[in-house]
């Protein structure tokens, strides 16, 4: 199927949120920034890789696109990847439009769309009626921005995203299947070790940051 083809929320294949994490994970080359929102988004993005530029967000929904929007923005020379909810995207849907105006090339935004508040007992959330995700980042101003359709669109779309200029956002649907696993909930060390591997990725064998933890 092209990866640029157009459809909306409900043509779109529901998929399993822990395997298409997986399938981001094997596509990264090295270096690439990964933000992880609250809950089962990050939960599955440890399961997949430890990597030390992961960033777990605890405690607070909607931070993932901003925060990744700042890593962009002070470090335009890596791709950074914000990985985040419907439900937390939905709180904080004014960070669209920031980005858009911004326009940093190098970020990604991929959205999981499952339409309920999953981890505090699957109330719906709005886009279960009537919102359709890509057409209120479009209507931001990210035109890049698309559906996927299935695993292989999925896959299609991060590559071009790794390849080409950004902004970009990617949105599955994905179903209500458990985490894969679950993040050591210490805020200081996943703050330290991340800060830790952009700084030293970005100036070479210069002084750990680890001080800051």
């Amino acid at each position: 199927m092209p990866s640029n083809i157009s459809t909306g929320r409900d043509s779109a294949k529901v998929m399993n949120r822990s395997d298409l994490t997986r399938r981001l994970v094997a596509r990264l080359k090295k270096d690439e920034a990964v933000v992880g929102g609250i809950g089962n988004t990050h939960f599955d993005l440890w399961a997949a890789a430890q990597r030390p530029q992961n960033f777990y967000m605890l405690g607070s929904m909607g931070l993932a696109v901003p925060i990744a929007l700042g890593v962009a923005v002070a470090q335009p020379q890596r791709q950074v990847f914000a990985l985040e909810g419907d439900g937390s995207l939905l709180m904080q849907l004014g960070a669209l439009g920031t980005v858009a105006t911004v326009k940093p090339k190098n970020l990604v935004i991929i959205v999981w769309d499952n339409g309920v508040f999953q981890i505090t007992g699957a109330q719906p959330t709005l886009t279960s009626t009537s919102v359709d995700l890509v057409a209120v980042a479009k209507g931001a101003g990210l035109a890049q921005s698309a559906w996927a359709t299935d695993e292989a669109h999925f896959e299609a779309l991060v590559g071009e995203a790794l390849d080409g200029a950004g902004p970009r956002l990617i949105c599955a649907r994905t179903d209500d299947q458990p985490p894969a696993g679950v993040t050591e909930r210490d805020a200081a060390k996943i703050r330290g070790r991340f800060m830790d591997a952009i700084a030293l990725s970005r100036r070479g064998n210069e002084t750990s940051h680890r001080g800051w933890a």
